[in-house]
């Protein structure tokens, strides 16, 4: 089992860099962070689990900034999107980010993609709701052609390009791995068709989730797929909570770190380096 962090980075929070480096000293193998480019003051639409939108959503850093400041501080730390809203992304700029990024971390980057749930802020990208998932899919589709083929080409209803050059290529190969976000009814095909790994929030029944999970396996398995990867967030903290999910499939568990200065967060990593200790998880 692997063990990585999230959180939200701010111009109030602790840096990313030092974020960074207190998760690699303490032997985590991973941090994500999440995106949002704005948040439209109308807020029509509902913070999904209720409730008051945190300040956080606000005020979010620049994804690949932070990921960039976050991997020159260490050495062996994986850094992640947590997620990246790719239906909303140029996927040509999003590619050579991607790209670049990994290069400069020496091949350490995670692509968590998702398709979003603020529709006003979709909107503000000229993304008409309703088509974010096959806007998703094919921006995916896309970005995996710039980072594995010389001469690059998309037709898509939603990306388009001529045969193009763009380079760096990443140095993970063929590509790094994309994570995809969600726990809708479709979700598992999503995962399945173009992604490599599930990235799904642990919300609900666990039960339920480690169902989907296995689900997954099973279909993994039947499209030719020996063992797809699941990086569960919101993940519990006991050893007896986290070992049905390794059971069922889970291959890294994701803690949240809290939207603070550094007394704040080194707090939690405490609460969270103990409970990585106990299960006998490290890097």
């Amino acid at each position: 089992m692997r063990f990585g962090l999230a959180i939200f980075l701010t111009d109030e929070t602790i840096e990313p860099d030092s974020v960074a480096r207190m998760a690699e000293e303490r032997h985590f193998e991973s941090l994500f962070v999440p995106e949002h480019t704005h948040i439209p003051v109308s807020r029509r639409t509902p913070y999904p689990p209720g409730g008051e939108l945190p300040r956080e959503y606000t005020r979010t850093l620049d994804p690949f900034v932070a990921l960039t400041a976050a991997a020159a501080a260490t050495e062996r730390l994986r850094v992640g999107t947590g997620i990246c809203l790719v239906a909303q992304r140029d996927p040509i700029v999003t590619a050579k980010a991607v790209a670049s990024l990994d290069l400069v971390s020496g091949g350490r980057v995670l692509f968590g993609v998702g398709a979003g749930w603020n529709e006003e802020e979709m909107e503000s990208h000229g993304v008409d709701p309703p088509t974010r998932w096959r806007r998703m899919r094919e921006h995916v589709e896309a970005i995996k052609a710039l980072w594995t083929q010389d001469e690059a080409s998309y037709e898509g209803q939603f990306a388009r390009f001529e045969p193009s050059w763009s380079w760096p290529k990443p140095v993970q190969q063929p590509h790094p791995p994309v994570l995809v976000a969600g726990n809708g009814r479709r979700v598992l095909e999503r995962v399945l068709g173009f992604g490599d790994e599930w990235y799904p929030n642990r919300i609900g029944d666990d039960e339920r989730i480690r169902g989907r999970i296995e689900r997954l396996q099973k279909l993994g398995r039947e499209a030719g797929r020996q063992g797809v990867p699941v990086t569960l967030q919101l993940a519990p903290l006991e050893a007896g909570e986290i070992e049905p999910y390794e059971a069922a499939g889970v291959t890294r568990v994701v803690w949240y770190l809290p939207s603070a200065g550094a007394e704040k967060v080194e707090r939690a990593l405490e609460r969270y380096t103990a409970a990585m200790e106990a299960y006998g998880g490290s890097v």
